[in-house]
């Protein structure tokens, strides 16, 4: 009975209640259990990420460096689609478990490797873990949330980064430095295991699924279209780390394979951005894809440049992932009745802007903490555009597919950063080097406008029939 009131009242039958927050009433479990779980994914992912080059070389595997670090870009969109799949037959508590599971079993797989390809392994499982996580987080409030929620639950997921992107990277080179690298992967494991185990309890709150609509047409790949397309992603992410014959071949294989099977992993339509859940798939890749190439390449022109000590650039970094947490709550607190195209569509001006002023600071010969300051910039824009994507992919979503919609956006995202850094990396590459070492990224920087151009002028088409 109390469930039915409370139901009653959110839908306006007795205004004088209110409705219930995110933290209060039938919400409380699972908004605590998906806040716990990004905290512990954001501790573990921040933590490992700067220690796997220590760890490399430690094993004499500096060779294999660029499939260590792609090979979780590959299998978390593997990991994604199977989670989106399971989602959808049996609810989104399963798999979250899990892959936190599994997350802790890749630590200890890569905290006792003895060979660089055991770490290799264990950065794959650590990518199966991640991409099921995400999406099922992402499936899980969608059914969990009513809409007015949804918003702030995923402004939440965005802020839960802040500290872990605070604290995590130096605490991970403190304890690699004292002690050693292993201690990091295997206390973090050691560390997740008890929260670990109460988040799984409060998964188990979750609800049952939905009845997939079966007119939808929005069947999900199966997993061998996903581990085709998981193993071309990994080949670009190895062939943007060279410019030799095998990063060629690796790259040249990498397009085959994606461009077979890509369509298979997106909903019918996304190409041409048609209305609805296809347009919002393709520009969650723009967006993604747009700011990832800035923030990998401003890291670069701050050690050319010389001039900014390291500690500085660290700053711009850490300011991006405040920015980020910051635009998103901000949005879901304040702009959460404006029509989320139009939110979409101002974040994605922000990326015109900072990218813009990036490529005509470079071009000109200006200081490269300008560039810095405009990762800042594009981190207000992505975090009120990228979480208010997801709010309308859950919108979209065909009845009981989620999971399905969720699988489509993260597959978006990871191929838009692979796409669109590729380009980038091919003009800078190409760029007379003549026209001086940083005055090279000023047109890698200015097509990302591009994108970011594209994201304004197809929002329109992501907007949902009733305003929410």
């Amino acid at each position: 009975m109390a469930v039915r009131l409370r139901a009653t009242t959110e839908h306006g039958a007795a205004p004088s209640a209110k409705p219930a927050g995110l933290f209060s009433g039938e919400y409380a479990a699972p908004a605590t259990a998906f806040t716990a779980l990004t905290v512990l994914t954001g501790i573990s992912g921040l933590a490992v990420v700067p220690t796997l080059p220590v760890a490399v070389r430690a094993l004499d595997g500096l060779w294999l460096y660029p499939l260590v670090a792609g090979a979780f870009v590959g299998a978390a969109l593997l990991g994604g689609v199977a989670g989106g799949a399971w989602s959808d037959r049996s609810g989104p508590g399963r798999p979250l478990a899990a892959g936190l599971a599994l997350a802790v079993t890749t630590l200890v797989v890569s905290g006792t490797a003895v060979t660089v390809w055991q770490l290799a392994a264990g950065r794959f499982l650590d990518g199966l873990a991640a991409g099921m996580i995400v999406v099922s987080t992402n499936a899980a409030i969608g059914r969990t949330f009513p809409d007015r929620l949804r918003a702030r639950a995923l402004a939440l997921m965005s802020v839960c980064w802040i500290v872990p992107a605070l604290a995590c990277p130096p605490l991970a080179g403190l304890v690699a430095s004292w002690w050693s690298w292993r201690w990091v992967f295997l206390g973090l494991a050691a560390l997740t295991v008890l929260p670990g185990l109460a988040v799984i309890v409060l998964l188990r709150r979750l609800p049952r699924p939905d009845r997939p609509d079966e007119q939808s047409g929005a069947e999900g790949p199966g997993l061998a279209v996903a581990l085709a397309v998981s193993v071309g992603a990994g080949l670009g992410q190895y062939a943007l780390s060279g410019r030799g014959a095998a990063h060629l071949a690796c790259g040249a294989a990498a397009l085959v394979v994606i461009g077979a099977f890509v369509r298979r992993m997106l909903p019918p339509g996304t190409w041409r951005a048609a209305t609805g859940l296809p347009a919002t798939v393709l520009l969650t890749g723009l967006a993604a894809g747009t700011f990832f190439t800035l923030e990998t390449m401003v890291p670069l022109m701050l050690n050319l440049d010389g001039t900014v000590p390291p500690a500085l650039a660290g700053l711009a970094f850490t300011g991006s992932a405040v920015a980020w947490g910051a635009s998103s709550w901000a949005q879901s607190r304040w702009l959460a009745e404006r029509p989320r195209h139009l939110l979409v569509a101002s974040g994605a001006v922000l990326l015109v802007v900072a990218n813009g002023a990036a490529a005509v600071a470079m071009a000109s010969g200006l200081p490269a903490w300008i560039p810095a300051v405009s990762l800042t910039l594009a981190a207000i824009g992505m975090g009120a555009t990228m979480p208010t994507l997801t709010v309308l992919s859950l919108a979209h979503a065909p009845s009981g597919r989620t999971g399905y919609a969720g699988a489509a956006m993260a597959t978006s995202q990871n191929l838009g950063q692979v796409g669109i850094l590729a380009l980038g990396s091919g003009l800078l590459g190409t760029t007379p080097a003549d026209a001086g070492e940083l005055a090279r990224f000023g047109p890698a920087l200015g097509v990302l406008v591009v994108p970011s151009l594209l994201i304004v002028i197809l929002a329109g088409r992501v907007r949902v029939a009733r305003t929410s």
